[in-house]
């Protein structure tokens, strides 16, 4: 583990005052199985006994969030669709944006001139074209619920998240960028992963998740601290006291985070917790 910044860590001259621990999902609290560690239950744990709350921001629906809840005692609210929608840990709704609809059509033909798959998520439902195509069996598996299977989009109401799916990580990257170009400020684009291109309302993105955090448990930026692996994580270590970045962050994110931790694979979340923040965090009392 490593500062971003060169060979000196801040840790280890400096406490922080964190209060809260805002962290991504996929790629960061899971391993690449999607599995929770027993390191990483007993890190969040341990922050808890320790007076920092914990809670999470994800591209994931609210749905695939569920299962986290229990294992990890999350009593903070959940941030789904990379904050376009928030839930409670009871799954009850505390606020929701939408895709702006008058760009829903170009934002489909933009992903099918790509050579994407085009997913929609609409409140706590999941909607595919093929259920057979690239990722949907597995994104099923790790969300633990499945996909809808219709002819079209037309019949979907809002659109909480527009994703473009595909292998081809080049023509995601394009798609993104020919997404930022032609809707500018009235989306938010980013890549949560690197075979999926996620479209939400521009206030869905993790820099307002964090801005949110800080305001809903009226937190100085100082006080939150963040974790993450991806692209669409650099905006959320941009608006804290402290931005971790995962080992197997690309060094582009790596680069935007305060330190930089292990793999997913090497039990990396639960070594950033332990070496950054429980051993040189001040106590605080709990926010929730």
């Amino acid at each position: 583990m490593t500062s971003a910044e060169g060979d000196h860590d801040p840790t280890m001259d400096d406490n922080h005052h964190i209060k809260l621990l805002l962290s991504d999902v996929d790629g960061t609290l899971m391993t690449p199985d999607d599995e929770l560690t027993p390191a990483t239950i007993e890190s969040v744990r341990d922050l808890h006994e320790m007076g920092v709350d914990f809670a999470i921001a994800s591209g994931r629906p609210p749905r695939g969030m569920l299962m986290l809840v229990e294992p990890l005692r999350i009593v903070c609210p959940i941030a789904a669709f990379n904050g376009g929608t928030i839930v409670n840990p009871d799954m009850s709704l505390v606020s929701q944006k939408a895709v702006p609809g008058f760009l829903i059509d170009d934002i489909f033909t933009l992903v099918a001139d790509r050579g994407l798959e085009p997913w929609a998520y609409s409140g706590s439902e999941w909607y595919v074209l093929d259920d057979e195509t690239p990722h949907v069996r597995q994104h099923a598996t790790t969300m633990g619920f499945e996909p809808e299977v219709v002819s079209s989009f037309d019949g979907v109401d809002e659109f909480g998240l527009i994703v473009g799916v595909g292998d081809d990580h080049d023509a995601v990257r394009t798609a993104e960028l020919q997404v930022r170009e032609s809707m500018g400020a009235e989306v938010s684009v980013s890549r949560s992963q690197p075979y999926y291109v996620d479209v939400t309302h521009p206030d869905a993105n993790k820099g307002a998740v964090s801005r949110f955090m800080i305001d809903h448990f009226g937190l100085e930026t100082s006080e939150l601290a963040s974790i993450g692996d991806g692209p669409n994580d650099i905006a959320m270590f941009a608006n804290s006291g402290v931005g971790m970045a995962m080992g197997n962050a690309s060094k582009q994110v790596q680069a935007s985070a305060e330190f930089v931790t292990d793999s997913n694979d090497e039990d990396g979340f639960a070594n950033a917790v332990r070496h950054y923040l429980i051993d040189h965090n001040d106590p605080v009392g709990g926010l929730a």
